[in-house]
């Protein structure tokens, strides 16, 4: 938890109850990922990358098949920290050999941000709009994602800027002073969002996180974060680096706890 808050970064060893739930949870998210219509939507950056958004058919509890509920020490944490949030149907994200490659509409620009800067990201600020511009639409209280494959540290690990969520928090602040929460989603967070981005890029040390089999990552919800290269060297199975994320949203948007909890 300390480390959590302090760095905006957490990294959990597997425990036997989260490596059953993984071996469970990956053969689930393959019937999904093979499937034609799911790729075709889902595989992107020239097959590099499949999303897998609302990938993994668990419960609100975690349990996915036959696992029962998700447990474990990083779960605990978030819980202990953020309470029993219901959890969405998981993204299981993948990344194969030679990512990243150009994602289909994305300019030179936004790929070179992919290449050069791990595609470095706040979760829950959606591009809105003809322009683009960025707008709070997701208040997620925590990033948790558990490993469903073993790779080698070099295949495209989780990123994370640590201590970003400190600096991205006093950002938030200044611009929300004096706007109601329940209005947050309305304010343009575009310029702000860009000029703390490269503040926390010149300030902040870029640590990756290659996590095992059954490992759980736990990310700051304002910690800014994204995903490395496929590096020279990396090994991981046929079915590629593969990650399923839940990002349990605050529901009640009348309040801030988006920005003030911890």
């Amino acid at each position: 938890m300390t480390a959590l808050l302090d760095k905006g970064w957490a990294v959990f060893a597997p425990e036997p109850g989260v490596l059953a739930w993984a071996e469970l949870a990956r053969s689930a998210a393959l019937m999904r990922i093979h499937d034609p219509e799911e790729a075709a939507e889902g595989l992107q950056c020239e097959g590099t990358w499949f999303v897998g958004v609302d990938c993994l058919p668990n419960d609100t509890t975690g349990a996915v098949a036959q696992s029962g509920p998700l447990t474990g020490a990083g779960y605990g944490v978030a819980q202990a920290l953020y309470g029993r949030l219901p959890l969405h149907h998981a993204q299981v994200s993948v990344i194969y050999p030679g990512y990243p490659r150009p994602r289909a509409g994305e300019s030179e620009a936004a790929f070179r941000y992919r290449r050069m800067r791990d595609a470095a990201h706040v979760d829950g600020l959606l591009a809105i709009g003809p322009e683009r511009r960025r707008m709070l639409r997701e208040r997620h209280a925590y990033i948790l994602g558990v490993s469903l494959t073993d790779c080698t540290p070099e295949a495209s690990p989780l990123v994370v800027w640590e201590g970003s969520h400190h600096i991205m928090r006093r950002a938030f602040e200044r611009a929300f002073d004096g706007v109601a929460p329940q209005e947050w989603g309305e304010v343009d967070l575009t310029d702000i969002y860009q000029a703390t981005r490269r503040e926390v890029f010149e300030t902040c040390p870029r640590v990756t996180l290659p996590v095992p089999l059954g490992g759980v990552s736990l990310v700051h919800r304002l910690a800014l974060h994204g995903v490395a290269p496929w590096g020279r060297g990396a090994k991981a199975p046929p079915e590629g680096r593969m990650i399923a994320y839940f990002r349990p949203e605050f529901g009640d948007h009348s309040s801030a706890d988006w920005l003030l909890a911890p």
